[in-house]
Formats: structure tokens, C-alpha cells, sequence
């Protein structure tokens, strides 16, 4: 038998769950509270009723959001946005949240369900910065959903992140950039060039056009434009050593080969090249270097110009670092740095007077 509750609602067991029943607008509402415990429902009753005297009751369409459309808002977003790292967002989408979360209503979801996420993550031997970066999608979907019209979550469960260590330590010396060099085909050998020398992207080296190139210029040079650059600032970059010849060649090749060719990087068939993962692999491979990444060049770009005595504000606008906390990062100091800082410290110790000069 139904038991009321102060005339605004009641609450009954329907096969062993309590439910609840309320009024929005003159109309009954019935919900579950999905617990065999009526201190559970009569709970849900009155958390309902001071949702419906403030004006805060959305309805029930939010308590039966699942993350999976959260998840689409986000896609959505990202789209609408234009934003570059769309793919790699479907992607930990596909392999990781959507498998494990999307099925799950988003009223459900707290700090145990995320907790839990992260453990069996963990468990898969993701690093704590790959879970970071999903997290902060989960917690994008959620803040999506709840600015939507009308919103499709009443809550925003907090969210924390690992501890990272944002410190990187890989990077190429003059000898394995040398090997690497010959081991790579002839039309990746300019990205290598221009990543080890000046430490650009990936993208903003594939997205690269022979009109953003000078190279008849009293000062050589090419530019990085604003849409092209994770800080939105277009750069030019000066072309130097061994970069001129390399751009020199490559654009004889397009001129000679492909003249109707836009970008400065194709697949060897004059089309535009965009990745080349597979080949950078098995070059590195038979170069002895198994594991380097391309990014590894903007690490050693940045650690040679400060070595090269460049002021830190000229080498963070070559590179693009925005800001000094993320330079820092790539500023790599090695045993080879700390020794020779000793040799030239002691240098200069041995130089000075001893107190048998004075």
C-alpha cells in the first residue's frame, strides 16, 4: 500500500523496488529509485521535491543520459570546432571509453565509477598521462551535457587526474641522426632535416606549402601559419646549415617532377604525404634506434640551440613554445651537459689565486 509523503508525493514497492511518485506541473511523475530500501526512495522523494520548488527539476531525460551520447556531444564539438586532435579523441574513444563507460547511465557516475576506470586502465598498463588524456574527454562530456539545452546530466562528478611526469627525456645525438638520415627514403629525408634543426611538429612540417618556403630570400626562411600551430601564431623559421640544400633538392624534384604539387611533402608518387609512421618505424629500426619518435626531434632541436649559446626567447619562437613551463620540459640536461659544466667549473677554479699569490 502506497505511503504518503507530506502530500507532495508517495512512495510504493513495486516487484521489491521502491518507487516514487511526485507532481511537475500538475502532472504525476513516476520514477524507480532502484533500491529494495525504502529510506532509499523516500530520499529520492524529497531530494525530487526540492528540485521541483526551486525550479531545478529538468525532467528524467537527464537521469537516463548514457556517457555514449555525452561522448557524441564531444565528437560534435570537436568537429564544429575544427580542432586538429579529433582523430586521436575518436580514436581513445573507440579503443577505451566507449567500451567501458558508454553504456553507463551518467547519474550513475561518480568518483568510484571513475576510480574503477582508471584501475582497470592502469591494469592495461596505460600510462598515466594516456588515462589524463582520457579523463579530461570524460570530463568534457560532462560539461558539455550539462550546458546543453536542456541539460542531459544534473551533476558534474569531479574529476581527478594522475600525477605526470611531464619530463621527456628522448631525444637524438649528431651520430643517430646522421644514421637515421640515410636509412630514411629519399622524400621523408627533408622532415627529418627540418625537425632536427629547427624542432617543428609533425603537422605543421606535413601541412607545410612551397609558398609559405623563401628560400631566394637574402635570409632564408619558411613560415608557419597561425591554423597550422598548436599556440595559433604564425612563426617563420629560418633555413640554415644543412637545411638549404635539402629544401633546395626537394624543390627541384617538385619542379622537375610535380610542378602542379602544393606541399612540400609527398609519398613519392607526387600525392600529399600527411603520415608516415610505418616508414619513420623501419627506418629507425635499421638505424638502430627502435622506439624514436618523430617528436624526439623537437627535444633535440631545442636542447642543441640552447647548447648553440641561442637566447632562450630566440629558440622558443623558432620552436613554438608558448610558454616557458613547456620549454623547460624540452630543455634537456644530460650527463655529456652536467660533466663538461664540472670540467669548465673546475677550469676556473684552478685559474683563480691561492692564498700563496696574495
Amino acid at each position: 500500500m502506497a505511503k504518503k509523503a507530506k502530500k507532495t508525493g508517495s512512495v510504493y514497492q513495486r516487484n521489491k523496488i521502491w518507487w516514487i511518485k511526485y507532481y511537475s506541473k500538475g502532472q504525476p511523475v513516476y520514477e524507480s529509485s532502484r533500491s529494495t530500501r525504502e529510506a532509499d526512495a523516500q530520499l529520492l522523494l524529497k531530494r525530487r521535491c526540492g528540485e521541483i520548488a526551486t525550479d531545478r527539476f529538468q525532467g528524467l531525460g537527464a537521469e537516463r543520459t548514457t556517457l555514449d551520447q555525452l561522448f557524441d556531444l564531444v565528437v560534435a564539438d570537436y568537429k564544429e570546432d575544427g580542432k586538429r586532435s579529433l582523430d586521436h579523441v575518436q580514436r581513445r574513444l573507440k579503443l577505451h571509453l566507449r567500451p567501458k563507460l558508454g553504456s553507463v547511465k551518467a547519474s550513475d557516475v561518480g568518483t568510484s565509477a571513475i576510480r574503477r576506470y582508471i584501475s582497470a586502465r592502469q591494469h592495461e598498463q596505460a600510462k598515466p598521462a594516456t588515462i589524463n588524456r582520457e579523463l579530461s574527454i570524460l570530463k568534457r562530456a560532462f560539461s558539455l551535457g550539462s550546458s546543453h539545452e536542456p541539460p542531459m546530466v544534473l551533476h558534474n562528478p569531479k574529476i581527478a587526474k594522475l600525477e605526470e611526469d611531464n619530463v621527456r627525456s628522448g631525444f637524438l645525438e649528431k651520430a643517430d641522426y646522421d644514421r637515421l638520415l640515410n636509412e630514411l627514403p629519399a622524400y621523408l629525408k627533408l622532415a627529418l632535416v627540418i625537425g632536427y634543426h629547427v624542432g617543428c611538429r609533425l603537422n605543421e612540417v606535413m601541412s607545410l606549402r612551397w609558398s609559405d618556403v623563401h628560400l631566394d630570400a637574402p635570409e632564408p626562411s619558411f613560415t608557419i601559419l597561425a591554423e597550422m600551430a598548436k599556440n595559433k601564431r604564425h612563426r617563420t623559421i629560418p633555413v640554415y646549415g644543412g637545411m638549404l640544400p635539402a629544401m633546395r633538392l626537394q624543390k627541384a624534384e617538385r619542379d622537375d617532377t610535380y610542378p602542379t604539387l602544393a606541399y612540400v611533402f609527398h609519398d613519392g608518387t607526387g600525392k600529399r604525404l600527411k603520415t608516415f609512421y610505418k616508414a619513420w618505424g623501419s627506418a629507425c629500426k635499421r638505424a638502430d634506434l627502435n622506439g624514436k619518435l618523430f617528436h624526439d626531434l623537437r627535444r633535440s632541436a631545442v636542447r642543441n640551440m640552447i647548447r648553440a649559446g641561442i637566447p632562450e626567447n630566440i629558440a622558443m619562437a623558432i620552436s613554438g613554445h608558448k610558454t616557458r613551463h613547456v620549454f623547460d620540459r624540452y630543455n634537456i640536461t644530460t650527463d655529456g651537459d652536467l660533466a663538461n659544466a664540472g670540467a669548465k667549473l673546475a677550469q676556473y677554479l684552478a685559474a683563480q689565486p691561492t692564498g700563496n699569490d696574495a
